[in-house]
Parts: structure tokens; C-alpha cells; sequence
């Protein structure tokens, strides 16, 4: 299927690596080109290496969205590179995990400041911009949101959040012409949720294969997820073709979550 975003311009937020990456990737080989960001200079590097070696148009930016400055910079960046820009995708940011009664009001701040009021801001900042090419905002946040547990107060609050910001924001897309939606990945097989399975190999012994597989039992899924399913789904929903679906919330984690 041709998906027609031969020419585009994206900016994908923690895009060095994972779900960010796997999108980056996918959306240079429909022909988009590519304004890569995120905190690690050396992984920036190497996925703008590797979509150039494909052929792909890619710049890269490093930022911490923490930073108030650093979002609008990041849009002026995008602006003095491309000229434009139709796709914007808000990806970075993690949460910590824990006990709620240890978990600190700075563990909840930190949750907050990049994965949702950083991209509140990117989202005010690029809006000028995405407003002229009728372009769009795709916001990746978890299906901790519809399936909060006591381990992960701050990740289920935090994406909860991620979708209720781009639903009220898709209502100002109809007036301006962006697109906005929401994807939930489920457990997606990334090096993040590799390292998570360390602790658990730690205590059964197991293989990483064999965590991997015990997990997925656990979670009653056919397979974990991996990026490029992700990154598949977004470039389907930023294209042409996809342009309709609009203020929605797309769980994508293989039947995990049963009803919703």
C-alpha cells in the first residue's frame, strides 16, 4: 500500500532507540523526512546513520525537553533544516516503577516533566507550523493507562494523561486541520524491557528467551510486541490513508487488555 508521505516532514521525539526509532525508520522509507531527537548523542548517531545509509533525508537534535527553552528550540530547529513540518510524533519519556509509599514527589515530577508537559509545550510550539501544512500530532503513550496496577502508579497516571492531552487537543485539530490521536502500546520486546527482565532472571535463572516466554504466558498474549508493529500502525495513522481516524486511542498490545 502506498501511503503517500513521500516528502513529509516528522519530528519523532526519543527516536535513538525502541518504539521512537523503529517509527523514525519506518516513516524515512515511506520517503518522510526525518528530524530525530533525544538525550544521547552516540544513539543519535547511530539511527541517523542508519537511515541515511538507506537513503533517507534525516537530521538530528540533541535536547532535553525538561529544559523550558528546549522544546520551542527544537521547533525552530526543525524550521531552519526543513522549512515545514507535517508530522510530529511525542514518543520520549519513562516512568519510574515502585512501591507508592516510597516513591518520591520528585519521582512524580520527573514522570510529568518529559513525557507530558515537554510535549504539552512541543505541542503549543509546533502547532503554527503544523496548522499550515494541515499536518499531525501522534502521541505514544501505554496501555498502563487503561490497566493501572499497584507498581506503576506513576506510568498508568502519566499515559491516562498523554491520552486525555491529545483528546482535548484533537478537538482543536478539527477547528485548525491536525490530525491528533493516540496510540497505547502494550509490552513491546524493546532493550528497556530487556533490562526489566534482568530482575527477573536474577531471581528464576532463566534464559532471556525463556523470561521472555514465561511473561507473555503471564500477560495471556500470542507474542510481545515489537517496534516495527508500533511504528507500523503510526505510519498508517500519520498517512493519507489513515486521515480519518482522528481523537482516537488505539490500544495496540495483543489482546492484553480485554474490554475496555
Amino acid at each position: 500500500m502506498e501511503l503517500e508521505l513521500a516528502g513529509k516532514v516528522a519530528l519523532i521525539t526519543g527516536s535513538s532507540r525502541g518504539i521512537g526509532r523503529a517509527i523514525a525508520e519506518t516513516l524515512a522509507a515511506e520517503g518522510c523526512a526525518i528530524m530525530l531527537t533525544g538525550r544521547d548523542q552516540k544513539a543519535l548517531d547511530e539511527t541517523a546513520s542508519a537511515i541515511a545509509k538507506n537513503g533517507g533525508k534525516v537530521k538530528s537534535c540533541l535536547a532535553e525537553l525538561r529544559e523550558p527553552e528546549a522544546p520551542a528550540a527544537l521547533v525552530e530547529a526543525v524550521k531552519r533544516d526543513f522549512g515545514k513540518l507535517d508530522i510530529l510524533v511525542h514518543n520520549a519519556g519513562a516512568t519510574k516503577r515502585g512501591d507508592f509509599l516510597k516513591l518520591t514527589d520528585e519521582d512524580w515530577q520527573d514522570g510529568f516533566a518529559l513525557k507530558f508537559f515537554a510535549h504539552v509545550k512541543l505541542a503549543r510550539a509546533a502547532w503554527p507550523l503544523l496548522k499550515e501544512t494541515a499536518g499531525a500530532v501522534l502521541g505514544i503513550g501505554g496501555n498502563g493507562a487503561a490497566k493501572p496496577t499497584m507498581d506503576f502508579t506513576i506510568g498508568s497516571s502519566v499515559n491516562a494523561s498523554v491520552a486525555a492531552f491529545h483528546k482535548a487537543l484533537s478537538d482543536i485539530g478539527k477547528r485548525d486541520g491536525i490530525q491528533v490521536n493516540t496510540i497505547h502500546p502494550g509490552h513491546v520486546d524493546t532493550d528497556r524491557m530487556r533490562k526489566q527482565m534482568q530482575v527477573r532472571i536474577e531471581k528464576t535463572g532463566r534464559s532471556m528467551d525463556a523470561e521472555i516466554e514465561a511473561y507473555r504466558k503471564e500477560l495471556n498474549v500470542p507474542r510481545l510486541g515489537m517496534p516495527d508493529d508500533v511504528a507500523s500502525m503510526a505510519a498508517f495513522i500519520l498517512s493519507p490513508r489513515g486521515r480519518w481516524l482522528h481523537g482516537a486511542t488505539v490500544i495496540m498490545d495483543g489482546g492484553e487488555i480485554e474490554m475496555m
